[in-house]
């Protein structure tokens, strides 16, 4: 059977009827012609929120626009709180350093030229989990050791001939986006934002709150992970989930039928778009919005957190949600215009953002992904547990739900 596939189509929103998920509005992007399209089940499979921080090791399109349409929808968000920041990022561009760097024996250096990890993790040095190295970094970088937000990799003791034969996409980077030479200098490199270990909570099949509507990948939150991924994880959580949402979502739609939906689904969409492209000139742009979200998310939510910046951070993006309702689209086509979808994006990413906020706030302990300077410790007696966030009137609502133990018990990791 001939699957078709729609190139160059974005998403607007889904559509629900009688609580079950009914198909999308589609806008065909070549055209900006927007279409209804019925389903029997939608599977989201749209990726992470990477650039609702600013900087990131995501892509550009990683702007989290599956969880914001399953949870306009009525689908839960889980555990958005748990954010892996990756210990080896360039600063500015937010570019990937890959761990093969210290799984070759690269060293992790302060301002003094010391192998810092040795003082967080004596045994396992820089070969820590991410979440470790990534807190030690920024621990030398906050104490004053580090070297303009930085610290810095050090490859050159590996010699040419391994650098070349088995570092050469890291030397290619480091020389292509640093100007550095890593056979000669170190790397300066800091924590960047790069997985939401959280999303739209869903069961082992894919299933979600909203009957017809499935989920996998990073977009979903099967909570495999926990609250911490390991490295190479995603790839696996991926393949599996994927195929057995396309089976569960395949068997089901056997037995039931469309939903009458028809050309009226889009209206709002339609509608929306034209307030956009309607707003006077001289409000503000998206990309300055975007920029603004980004920052406080990424110096307030980061690999350290605590109330106050939370509090700031939630604040912030309230207020650029607001000014959102004025954003200015110069381009005023219909054909390619990406202007438009970016502005679009940017309403997605806000409620990414804000359930990302008030479950760090509610998290009233460090976990995971999840520190507090001003709650260091684990507490499993009151909150080993998970942190649901749904769409009301009244903004996001906050549920908890117990962790289910099976055969393995949270321990304290020791290095």
């Amino acid at each position: 059977m001939a699957v078709r596939v729609y190139e160059e189509w974005f998403i607007l929103s889904l559509i629900v009827e009688d609580g079950r998920c009914a198909g999308a509005v589609l806008m065909e992007i070549r055209s900006g012609d927007i279409h209804v399209v019925r389903a029997k089940a939608v599977i989201m499979a749209a990726g992470g929120i990477g650039r609702v921080f600013e900087p990131s090791t995501n892509a550009l399109i990683c702007t989290g626009d599956g969880m914001s349409l399953a949870y306009q929808a009525g689908a839960e968000l889980m555990d958005m709180e748990m954010v892996q920041y990756h210990p080896t990022t360039l600063q500015g561009s937010g570019v990937l350093i890959t761990e093969g760097a210290r799984g070759e024996g690269a060293y992790l250096l302060n301002s003094e030229g010391e192998r810092f990890m040795e003082r967080y993790a004596p045994n396992m040095m820089e070969l820590a989990s991410r979440d470790v190295v990534s807190r030690s970094e920024q621990t030398e970088i906050n104490e004053g050791r580090g070297i303009n937000g930085c610290v810095l990799l050090d490859c050159r003791h590996l010699g040419e001939q391994v650098i070349r034969e088995r570092l050469s996409q890291i030397q290619e980077i480091a020389r292509d986006f640093a100007n550095v030479d890593i056979t000669k200098e170190p790397i300066p490199i800091q924590p960047g934002m790069h997985y939401q270990m959280g999303g739209i909570k869903t069961d082992i099949d894919g299933q979600t709150a909203v009957p017809g509507l499935y989920a996998a990948g990073e977009v979903a939150c099967v909570s495999v992970h926990g609250g911490n991924r390991l490295g190479a994880n995603s790839l696996l959580d991926t393949l599996v989930f994927g195929r057995r949402s396309g089976q569960h979502a395949s068997d089901a739609v056997k037995s039931i039928s469309h939903a009458n939906v028809t050309d009226a689904s889009a209206d709002a969409d339609r509608e929306n778009i034209q307030g956009l492209l309607s707003n006077a000139e001289g409000g503000p742009m998206f990309g300055a919005l975007r920029h603004e979200m980004g920052k406080t998310m990424n110096d307030n939510l980061a690999v350290y957190r605590d109330q106050q910046g939370m509090e700031t951070a939630l604040s912030d993006i309230r207020e650029v949600r607001e000014r959102y309702r004025s954003v200015y689209v110069p381009d005023k086509g219909k054909t390619f215009n990406t202007n438009l979808l970016f502005t679009i994006e940017l309403g997605f990413m806000f409620d990414c953002a804000e359930s990302v906020a008030v479950s760090g706030l509610e998290r009233k302990e460090s976990r995971g992904a999840h520190t507090r300077t001003d709650m260091p410790d684990r507490d499993d007696e009151n909150w080993l547990k998970h942190i649901l966030v749904k769409n009301s009137v009244d903004g996001p609502a906050l549920e908890h739900l117990p962790v289910v133990i099976t055969d393995w018990k949270p321990e304290v990791r020791s290095y």
